[in-house]
């Protein structure tokens, strides 16, 4: 395998090339080749149709007394794949194509048929008109003609549509506007309906949705509806002589006699003691008197032990 690879051959010293017969190969030789349908055909014998790009083994070969421009022409042979009928084909190189010459017909012809036909008309015009001035000049005003026809339809079809148009603009563009705010509008209200419904209030505070304009305050309300709510301020219970508190533990003065019955003051004044189960408020032991005044407060409690 590595000798086919060797780019130098061995010639031996008594080597003479004259020696060598050479081959005469005749011009229309044949080689056989690989390769695509050029364009979509249909077989004249049994009515297949070949596609563009399908792969055959041709048959090549260069078509005599046949050239442009010092190009060379070659021609196909194929077989058809299911009558293997011949079909053949050349390059056409002045179109840059191929020629269908026996045993097929091409397909999908007429567009390029049509192309053709029309370039080929307009090259006799342009070719006209260089020989002809007068020519010339009468095609010139017939399309000058022809195009002021045409922007006289379009400038009455313009008068028409602004006639039967009876549009404000500027009327439209405030109802459009209008809508777009009243849609936004619903959204905020629908969006704020939503968040009270689901949520309410949160420790006595109102939840409200905030805009995106408004993100700096949203840590300050977060802190405010988490902290706790602050106590609230006892109440003082005024009496004659000074202020009792709610919160005051125990109680204030301890009596000598605490027997629920009835005494009299040193003043004569008769009043009534409470159980000690009846003087605590919420828990609290604070001693109170029906409906008591300052005097028989001051007369009910003493120093010492007699009454």
């Amino acid at each position: 395998m590595s000798e086919r690879k060797v780019l130098n051959k061995y010639y031996p010293p008594d080597f003479d090339p004259s020696k060598i017969p050479r081959l005469r190969l005749s011009r229309d030789r044949q080689y056989t080749v690989r390769l695509m349908a050029p364009c979509n055909m249909r077989c004249k014998t049994c009515g297949e149709y070949i596609y563009k790009g399908k792969k055959f083994n041709a048959r090549k070969e260069t078509v005599q007394n046949e050239e442009y421009l010092g190009i060379k022409i070659f021609r196909f042979y194929i077989k058809c794949t299911r009558c293997l009928a011949e079909i053949t084909f050349k390059t056409d190189p002045e179109n840059a194509d191929y020629i269908v010459e026996h045993g097929a017909t091409r397909n999908f012809q007429a567009l390029k048929l049509a192309e053709e036909a029309a370039a080929k008309e307009a090259k006799e015009l342009e070719e006209e008109e260089k020989g002809n001035p007068m020519k010339l000049l009468e095609n010139r005003t017939k399309a000058s003609k022809q195009e002021m026809e045409l922007m006289e339809n379009l400038e009455e079809l313009k008068d028409l549509n602004q006639r039967h148009a009876k549009v404000d603009l500027e009327k439209l563009l405030k109802v459009k506007q209008q809508q777009l705010i009243d849609e936004i509008k619903r959204e905020e209200d629908e969006d704020e309906a939503f968040i009270k419904s689901c949520f309410g209030k949160v420790d006595g505070h109102s939840i409200k949705r905030i805009r995106d304009e408004e993100e700096s305050s949203l840590l300050d309300i977060s802190k405010k509806m988490t902290s706790p709510p602050p106590a609230k301020t006892p109440k003082l219970v005024s009496s004659g002589i000074g202020i009792l508190t709610k919160k005051s533990k125990g109680v204030l003065v301890k009596k000598k006699n605490e027997s629920p019955s009835s005494e009299t003051n040193s003043n004569g004044v008769p009043f009534k003691q409470t159980s000690s189960s009846n003087n605590q408020l919420s828990g609290q032991g604070v001693a109170t008197q029906d409906k008591p005044n300052a005097l028989s407060m001051l007369g009910a409690y003493s120093d010492s032990d007699s009454n």
